[in-house]
């Protein structure tokens, strides 16, 4: 006897539906699986025959056959368990289920029969609504995250028994929803603040236009002078995420299994801080059927790396393409696949190997070899990719005893939001969103000069020899400087501020 079931399968950040076909033949006890199965759906064999058995079902000691459709794109993953469950039991009659043709189905089997949550199960939900399905059946600790699609029934199995049972009777229950106050990213909250950083006011200043103007910072200072302290406190003066960044965010997540249990949307942003010893791969992303990497794991958010030059060079030279166009695209021979990759850079640095070059407490113990070897594992592309650079002195005594409390992040974020605001006016109808991500056409419309400020910006390319690249970074955080002020022009203290972030080109690599 054949019977179907309708289930699904991520490709990238999206699901594509996948038919299942079981076909149960009189002859010698056989299994076989084929449509370009991976070995974890190979191996659904012993899974399904366990958790039918357990279950209190009966496993047939025929032929099976079991179809993945399309044939002729890879299926990968344990998602396919529990429709092959279903199916296997359609075909065998010990199931009444006239009413699947606009259902689809995902979970993987333990052996006892219970259903385990499987990743992806948020895109698996839009994708199947796309597609002009009604519902879908996912493991119950994946209900939350599937439940954020409008307008689609989401129900949650604990069991195959109780996934037979809900099929049975016609959908009895109410499918999951999720509160409307876990649904707005505006209501947020982060554990840590701005205001538990001691000092450091001009690294806070340097911060705030970053965040204001989405821009990319370098930090360089000796160990323990607060850098990575600084860095995790950035998400919380970002503007918060509207609902579709969310959304983006909780698929990527999603797709990587990183979701947390019973979190319907990521609402903060993303901070993610990579090990200096990650691979390429796991930096912008990989595998046989490829797999959203760091930089895109931190999209609409930041992405700190700190030790920078630690970082292999190859590595590093990999992120010129997402900071430049915002997506990481991946070729394989079957495939290519583009991931969003619409983050913020942190870095960090010590000014030396041993980290204590220019501080007046420790002495530094390097030559100027070693230090000279260590400042070129920072290509000059990349630091032209960089907008803002500033230096992170040791704190005083008397900085690190102060009861004095720092700004909070929320009166810096309101700033920022402010910012913000004048670029969604001035970048309404174009395809930029801030002013980081103006092109030179768009400079210059919107970054126009006075004589007076062209005479400041031009002294400041001929002293320090800056890049053409350098002229526009300048320029774009000048406008971002005279956004947080509220001013249309840009004057001459803003085009003076903005040239400080690029001073420690000259002190360090030349």
């Amino acid at each position: 006897m054949l019977a179907r079931v309708h289930s699904a399968a991520i490709i990238g950040v999206d699901a594509y539906p996948v038919e299942i076909e079981v076909d149960i033949t009189r002859g010698e006890e056989a299994y076989l699986i084929v449509g370009l199965p991976d070995a974890a759906v190979r191996e659904s064999r012993e899974r399904v025959r366990s958790a039918i058995h357990n279950s209190g079902f009966r496993y047939p000691l025929d032929r099976c056959t079991v179809n993945l459709a399309p044939a002729d794109i890879r299926k990968e993953g344990p998602s396919f368990d529990l429709p092959i469950a279903i199916a296997f039991l359609m075909a065998t009659g010990q199931m009444n289920a006239d009413n699947l043709d606009e259902t689809a189905i995902v979970g993987e089997l333990a052996l006892d029969g219970l259903v385990r949550p499987v990743a992806g199960a948020l895109p698996v939900a839009l994708g199947a609504r796309d597609h002009g399905k009604a519902r879908v059946i996912v493991p119950e600790r994946n209900a939350h995250e599937a439940a954020v699609v409008a307008d689609f029934d989401v129900y949650g199995a604990d069991s195959l028994y109780g996934a037979v049972e809900m099929i049975e009777q016609g959908f009895p229950g109410e499918p999951t929803v999720v509160p409307p106050d876990e649904l707005d990213p505006e209501a947020a909250e982060y554990d840590i603040d701005l205001s538990d950083v001691k000092g450091q006011e001009h690294v806070k200043r340097a911060l705030e236009v970053a965040s204001a103007g989405g821009h990319n910072v370098l930090m360089i200072g000796p160990p323990g002078a607060g850098k990575t302290m600084l860095a995790r406190r950035m998400p919380g003066i970002l503007p918060p995420m509207s609902f579709p960044e969310a959304l983006e965010v909780s698929k990527l997540y999603s797709v990587a299994g990183l979701m947390p249990e019973r979190v319907a949307l990521m609402r903060t942003r993303p901070f993610r801080a990579p090990h200096h010893t990650v691979s390429t791969a796991g930096l912008v992303g990989g595998g046989t059927i490829p797999k959203p990497g760091e930089v895109s794991l931190a999209h609409n958010g930041v992405l700190f790396l700190d030790e920078l030059p630690e970082f292999g060079r190859g590595t590093l030279e990999v992120l010129r393409q997402p900071l430049e166009d915002a997506t990481v695209t991946i070729a394989r021979a079957q495939l290519t696949l583009s991931f969003p990759a619409n983050f913020q850079l942190v870095a960090a640095m010590n000014p030396c190997p041993c980290g204590f070059r220019g501080d007046p407490g420790r002495q530094c113990t390097c030559s100027t070899g070693q230090i000279a070897n260590y400042l070129k594992r920072i290509s000059g592309p990349l630091q032209d990719r960089i907008d803002i650079q500033v230096e992170v002195p040791r704190l005083a005594a008397d900085e690190v005893m102060s009861k004095q409390p720092g700004e909070t992040s929320t009166n810096v974020q309101a700033r920022v939001v402010a910012a913000r605001a004048m670029q969604d006016q001035r970048f309404d109808n174009t395809p930029f969103h801030n002013n980081a991500a103006m092109n030179t056409k768009a400079l210059r419309q919107f970054c126009v000069l006075t004589d007076e400020v062209s005479s400041l910006l031009r002294s400041a390319i001929d002293r320090f020899q800056l890049s053409a690249r350098a002229h526009d970074r300048i320029l774009k955080v000048a406008r971002t400087i005279a956004d947080l002020e509220g001013n249309e022009s840009i004057l001459v203290h803003h085009i003076a501020e903005a040239v400080q972030y690029r001073s420690l080109d000259r002190k360090f690599w030349n």
